[in-house]
């Protein structure tokens, strides 16, 4: 999150004079799943004598095949969504009614114009070309009418769905980039509600999201969700790099997960490869449909080795590519002629007279015989059993989309390639006979990364395309069958019931702490979102500080320096009179122990505490400890790899360069780049432009790249002022001096390490009694300390009044 000392600033009047959302707590009992999609998982039929409209469950939908994932029964989970036909409008509320009662269904009914608008306009002529990296100046402009469009379907959604939730119990999950503003909504309709937001396509990278003018509402209106989860990591590091480079964010890892920290709120990041029903694939491999039409195509192509490719007619599933990889194949390797055959199934009926039709034509009268066709197109969509046919029997499957998200068909060929009793009887395999199977799958695709030992392919390169293609059909039967296997293990265990478990399990984590903040709505319309603060979070009264201290008698003090001791605008100025002074009242009670943490370099806060001998000081985040004035500096003793700094530092110095005013602090842990002197503006544009850049050279360095107050920091991973704290409090504990009273003050990010360890429960764990703990943060802002203060002066007051306690009791 941006630092900032307070977020008073955000709305009129004070923080804490808002009205905050309620905070009661509703007996917690399971709630419903309420899953939010552009369309129902319905097949949709029409009585022509009647003219009433009859709905069925669509068996083959994923968001339906996610029930099996839920432990609570189908009448716990409701959908959300269009139906795809247009009900008259007289007959809408009576649809309406026997949708959700017979099958548990919300219909949106959108009108036709709205529908046109939002859906065929705007997602799939704007926003899908955009994700999926295709938008050109050929492409159809932004069109603030079609914006206005989806964000009225959107309310739509949102109007529907907050008819059938309860905000204390149930969970709702939204699917793909349709309702991306929905969250926002559902937020403002109620600040605790829990929203789950999966996305089905590529997330693009922020050079192409930087060019949707909507780019702020739409990552707002994701980060209104709980939990945000994508196909592949690539897709949330994209994610997570527009949140940061346009508005600001920081996130970090926390215990294996990804957090986005907005307002206070920690949003989720999810990647998580959707799977498939792989028991009603088994099933339906045994169905007399599937293993009959199974023996008719093995007898139509009995010899040839069988490649197959099932894609929709679309320019980014790269069939052209892949006809041409299949002529360049044949043309290279003649030994394949009249032994290979590339069974492609297209969506669409209108292919006669496209490139992809020429294609074909141009390779089979090139390459084909009279009875031998190369290429085999099939038209119009395939139902399921003859697609497990085709499945059973392919040598190779091939998917060598240019750009894809959620493509489950090499999920369904792995399955299929298992085989079943009765489809293994019919085709005369025997039992006990190895499996094999082979995937060629573009490195583009969103199922790439989860298919370890699929042949990789870039589909822009035809003849590395056609020698993989190669390689596959010459491949030794043992390690098709290793591939197979493997293969077969990960789509049996990520199936799409471990899918939607896994999601809503990670909801429920990432909803844990809803009533235990205090809740602020701020801001209008999509710029909506909501301040989270813990509820025992509190000013830190003097009186009550006062009195902890005066009961302990084994003190352990950390203080920020930096915008705690003093103010940031000090930065240049040594700490005054009456810092020094209570310092060094401090520190002469035996009984404390104080330390300054900061991020400075060891000479530097050498220089400014020199008048302070029994001062503790540890500088560059604990990467050096001094215990007093007359001790040596430690070093941490963490291993230490400093050859990124051959890359980050000429990167620093040319922004430097190009930043009238900023300048490179070299520690010896550490190097920061600073603009507090720089323009106000150009600054921060400059920070956020070198943070991308050095988490992009520095991917596979073990270092943390960190933007803090008005400066960037690269430093080593691990290290930390958490560690400090740890090291000085466990060094007590060791010394039989246990604290009884632990006090942290500090401003920003850093302290926030801090925080986390002393209110932590490792080092309390070997002491019998219960210390005094204060966490204090500087503003009233989002962080981990129990307390804030309201300002450096106010520190200072409160560490007066401590050591007068001291000077009282020498």
């Amino acid at each position: 999150m941006k630092s900032c000392s307070s977020f008073s600033n955000l709305a009129s009047g004070n923080l804490w004079d808002l009205t905050e959302t309620s905070i009661t707590v509703p007996q917690v009992c399971p709630g419903k799943k309420i899953i939010v999609s552009n369309f129902l998982p319905l097949h949709a039929h029409m009585d022509l004598e009647t003219e009433i409209w009859t709905f069925v469950f669509d068996k083959d939908s994923l968001l339906l095949q996610i029930k099996e994932g839920f432990s609570s029964g189908n009448d716990d989970v409701v959908y959300v969504g269009s139906v795809n036909v247009n009900v008259d409008e007289r007959d809408q509320d009576k649809t309406a009614e026997k949708l959700l009662e017979e099958l548990n269904c919300v219909p949106t009914f959108l009108s036709p114009d709205l529908q046109e608008k939002f859906y065929h306009r705007f997602c799939l002529q704007y926003l899908c070309p955009l994700f999926h990296y295709t938008l050109t100046e050929k492409s159809d402009p932004f069109d603030q009418m079609l914006w206005k469009s989806y964000i009225s379907a959107n309310r739509v959604f949102a109007d529907k769905a907050s008819e059938v939730i309860n905000a204390f119990e149930d969970y709702i999950w939204i699917h793909d980039y349709h309702l991306m503003i929905l969250p926002t909504f559902l937020r403002v309709r109620n600040n605790r509600v829990k929203i789950g937001f999966f996305l089905h396509v590529p997330f693009p990278s922020s050079e192409i999201f930087r060019a949707l003018p909507v780019k702020d509402e739409i990552l707002k209106g994701l980060l209104n969700a709980d939990l945000v989860g994508f196909q592949t990591y690539d897709y949330a590091r994209h994610f997570l790099s527009c949140c940061n480079r346009i508005l600001g964010l920081n996130f970090e890892y926390k215990r294996g997960h990804i957090g986005v920290e907005y307002f206070g709120r920690t949003v989720y990041i999810k990647i998580l490869p959707a799977g498939v029903d792989v028991g009603r694939l088994e099933s339906a491999l045994d169905l007399p449909d599937s293993y009959l039409k199974a023996k008719e195509i093995r007898q139509r192509f009995a010899g040839k080795k069988l490649l197959l490719g099932i894609d929709d007619v679309d320019v980014l599933k790269g069939v052209s590519l892949k006809l041409l990889a299949v002529e360049k194949l044949l043309k290279k390797h003649p030994v394949w002629r009249e032994d290979v055959v590339l069974v492609q199934v297209v969506s669409s009926s209108t292919i006669p007279g496209t490139d992809i039709h020429r294609t074909t034509k141009r390779i089979n009268e090139a390459y084909g015989s009279v009875d031998y066709e190369p290429v085999v197109l099939i038209y119009g969509p395939m139902p399921l059993h003859e697609k497990i046919a085709y499945y059973a029997l392919a040598d190779c499957y091939v998917l060598n989309a240019t750009r894809d998200g959620l493509n489950l068909n090499p999920y369904e060929y792995v399955v299929c390639r298992q085989g079943g009793r009765k489809m293994d009887e019919a085709l005369g395999i025997l039992a006990d006979s190895p499996r094999t199977s082979i995937l060629v799958v573009s490195e583009f695709v969103g199922c790439s990364p989860s298919f370890s030992r699929a042949i990789r392919v870039n589909p822009w390169d035809i003849c590395a395309m056609a020698e993989s293609l190669h390689v596959a059909l010459y491949m030794r039967e043992s390690e098709r069958q290793l591939r197979h296997e493997k293969h077969y293990r990960y789509v049996k265990s990520h199936d799409v019931a471990n899918w939607a478990r896994s999601f809503m399990q990670d909801l429920e984590r990432a909803c844990e702490d809803h009533h235990n903040m205090q809740c602020w709505g701020l801001g209008f319309g999509l710029s909506y979102r909501v301040l989270s603060l813990p509820l025992n979070f509190k000013k830190l009264s003097t009186g009550h500080i006062v009195s902890a201290y005066k009961k302990t008698k084994r003190r352990a003090v950390f203080l920020d320096y930096d915008g705690t001791l003093v103010p940031q605008a000090s930065f240049d100025k040594p700490p005054g009179y009456e810092v020094n002074s209570v310092l060094n009242n401090l520190c002469s009670d035996p009984t404390n122990t104080v330390f300054v943490v900061s991020g400075r370099g060891k000479n530097s806060l050498g220089e400014l505490f020199v008048e302070c001998e029994n001062l503790g000081i540890a500088a560059e985040h604990g990467y050096f400890i001094r215990w007093n004035g007359i001790s040596n500096w430690e070093t941490s003793p963490l291993l230490m790899d400093f050859s990124w700094k051959r890359i980050a530092e000429p990167i620093m110095r040319l922004y430097t360069e190009s930043t009238d005013g900023s300048f490179i602090e070299a520690k010896e842990s550490a190097l920061v780049w600073n603009h507090h002197n720089t323009d106000p503006s150009f600054g921060p544009c400059q920070a956020k432009e070198l943070l991308d850049h050095l988490e992009n050279v520095l991917a596979n360095h073990p270092v943390t790249v960190k933007r803090g107050h008005q400066i960037v920091e690269v430093k080593p991973q691990g290290l930390s002022k958490g560690l400090v704290a740890e090291k000085v409090l466990s060094t007590m504990i060791t010394t039989g001096k246990p604290p009884d009273f632990v006090m942290c003050i500090g401003d920003d990010r850093s302290d926030e390490d801090m925080f986390e360890s002393i209110l932590g429960t490792a080092w309390r764990s070997s002491i019998s009694e219960t210390p005094e703990i204060f966490a204090c943060t500087i503003g009233q802002k989002p962080s981990k300390a129990t307390y804030y203060v309201d300002d450096t002066s106010e520190v200072l007051r409160l560490l007066q009044s401590l050591a007068a306690v001291s000077s009282l009791n020498p």
